[in-house]
């Protein structure tokens, strides 16, 4: 069994309910075993400022699913809840990231592994430092770490929704 590691968000119809329904989805999926999820976390918008805040998660699965078929299966998700890419950074019902699986390095059309840009983004960092806070980023630096080193006010942990699963 490989641990993997998915964000998850949404900021149209809901999204509170989005996030919360799409890791129940998740939960319920043959081949994918929640171990952790996280708070929800409140996030403004990136790359495309006019538009709704966001509602984001991570989550910790163990799964036999390889890498690849995983992402088809997150991206078949994304579709099920009506997902539509308009244009980069578009509002979204549902988008989820793999940000790890069980260390793997890989570049191909579909999927790079880590995700290259998980360092960047306070909305990953801080659930993942919830969770998982002696994950290692590419960088060197755990989680705990890094988001210690380089604060995220722009996010807001909803203290009130957390997920219990």
């Amino acid at each position: 069994m490989a641990l993997a590691l998915v964000a998850l968000g949404s900021n149209l119809q809901q999204p509170k309910q989005q996030v919360s329904k799409a890791i129940q989805v998740l939960a319920e999926t043959p081949g994918l075993h929640l171990l952790k999820a996280s708070s929800l976390y409140a996030t403004a918008p990136v790359g495309y400022d006019s538009q709704p805040d966001f509602i984001n998660a991570v989550i910790q699965v163990s799964t036999e699913i390889p890498a690849q078929q995983l992402m088809q299966l997150l991206l078949s998700v994304e579709q099920t809840f009506g997902r539509e890419r308009p244009f980069p950074n578009a509002p979204r019902i549902l988008d989820l990231d793999l940000l790890d699986y069980a260390g793997l390095q890989m570049a191909t059309a579909l999927l790079t592994l880590p995700h290259p840009r998980m360092h960047e983004r306070g909305f990953v960092i801080l659930p993942l430092a919830e969770i998982v806070p002696d994950f290692v980023l590419p960088q060197g630096q755990t989680v705990v770490e890094w988001a210690t080193e380089f604060p995220h006010d722009d996010v807001r942990k909803l203290d009130a929704q957390k997920l219990d699963h």
